[in-house]
């Protein structure tokens, strides 16, 4: 695919490179084993693509593209510092809400729109928590356990970013390169759309017909967030066992809906 020459930050970024998945794990696990400038370099510069796609959302708020552009570099640093290679998540999945949270930050600082200190307050604690769940469980946090860390209510929470975000689609992609597509509803959940309530009713149909322990698996893995290296030292057996069981009972869900 050719890309037009553009010019952000002294980079001309159609000649951007796009890493796959198993050449930015080889590089985190080289920073990691070696603390190698070379290896940190070709990561950060093998993800600016993806920094330049999450700052499109941010853009046309009276901020120089060059400036959301650092910001946001500064962003994929911090998640290159902080991500687990022992998770199975894909890293360009758990750079973007590390991205976006960066780019929130500052523009929260220097927004034109004037918010009450104590929303001001409350939003920043929000960010903060959201930051640090997502470098702990390797995800972005739900808003429930955001309240839960910071000791506040979900409402309140809930009002608090609102006050300082822009709504946007929920089908507006933040990323996307030759192997995956991030949504914006990958990051977050619609929970009042009736169609998602019937799949989520036929699901818990045929969740009921699985064994006790493929159930366990599922709640582990699904709703706790747990690897199935994790799952299988938890239940008892092999991680292939786990593996094994878990798409067994996946098929067999997808066969009953």
């Amino acid at each position: 695919m050719a890309y037009n020459k553009v010019v952000i930050a002294g980079i001309n970024t159609s000649e951007l490179t796009v890493l796959k998945e198993e050449e930015k794990i080889a590089l985190l696990k080289e920073i990691r084993a070696t603390g190698s400038r070379e290896a940190r370099d070709r990561l950060i510069k093998g993800n600016l693509r993806l920094v330049l796609s999450v700052i499109q959302r941010f853009t046309g708020r009276g901020e120089e593209v060059d400036d959301l552009f650092q910001i946001g570099v500064v962003g994929l640093i911090k998640a290159i510092n902080n991500f687990d290679l022992s998770k199975e998540v894909r890293f360009s999945t758990y750079c973007v809400p590390m991205i976006s949270g960066e780019l929130r930050r500052h523009l929260r600082d220097y927004s034109p729109v004037k918010v009450s200190r104590s929303l001001r307050d409350l939003a920043y604690k929000a960010i903060q928590s959201r930051e640090r769940l997502t470098v702990k469980l390797q995800r972005e946090p739900d808003m429930d356990e955001i309240a839960a860390d910071i000791g506040e209510k979900r409402a309140d929470v809930v009002i608090a970013l609102e006050s300082i975000s822009d709504p946007v689609s929920l089908y507006e992609p933040v990323y996307s390169d030759s192997e995956d597509t991030v949504y914006i509803m990958d990051q977050i959940g619609d929970r009042n759309d009736v169609e998602s309530k019937m799949d989520e009713l036929s699901i818990r149909d045929a969740i009921k017909d699985l064994g006790e322990r493929e159930k366990r698996i599922l709640y582990l893995r699904f709703l706790k967030g747990r690897t199935q290296t994790e799952v299988a030292g938890e239940i008892g057996i092999s991680q292939a066992q786990v593996s094994r069981l878990e798409k067994g009972a996946i098929n067999r869900i997808k066969d009953s809906i």
